[in-house]
């Protein structure tokens, strides 16, 4: 039997992404994104509950995010839960779980004014992904 792990998010950042740089020079950046929920209570009273998704993007990805998200930013990402473990200067196990993005996809508009948007001359909010490069493009234009 086969298993799916996928996890699709539409939120606002929280803050800026944060960046920084494995040893081998490979990007990483980690996005904190809110996503709400609106219901009523048994009381009829409108709720609202605001959950906090830990996202890391990595290589090309990870620049994008750097380059074109802000705190604010209204993205879709798509990719799989993991949880890691680490051991801290004191010797604790921890544990972080978070969704390692395999696509982001813009969904501020340009004019919004939060200096997010889409990248100049990608106007069609096509989702970016791990491994979108020049080279992959198909060469059959229609022109």
């Amino acid at each position: 039997m086969s298993s799916l792990n996928k996890a699709m998010i539409i939120g606002n950042l929280g803050a800026d992404p944060e960046m920084r740089y494995t040893n081998n020079n490979t990007a990483v950046a980690t996005l904190n994104i809110a996503t709400n929920e609106r219901y009523r209570d048994s009381n009829g009273e409108l709720q609202e509950r605001t959950e906090w998704h830990r996202v890391v993007a990595w290589s090309r990805l990870a620049e994008t995010c750097q380059k074109y998200l802000r705190k604010g930013s209204k993205v879709y990402i798509e990719g799989p839960i993991q949880t890691r473990s680490w051991e801290d200067k004191d010797g604790q196990k921890r544990y972080t779980t978070e969704i390692k993005a395999l696509q982001m996809t813009m969904l501020d508009s340009r004019d919004s004014g939060q200096g997010a948007g889409t990248p100049s001359g990608n106007s069609s909010n096509k989702p970016i992904e791990i491994g979108d490069d020049f080279n992959s493009m198909d060469d059959d234009l229609p022109f």
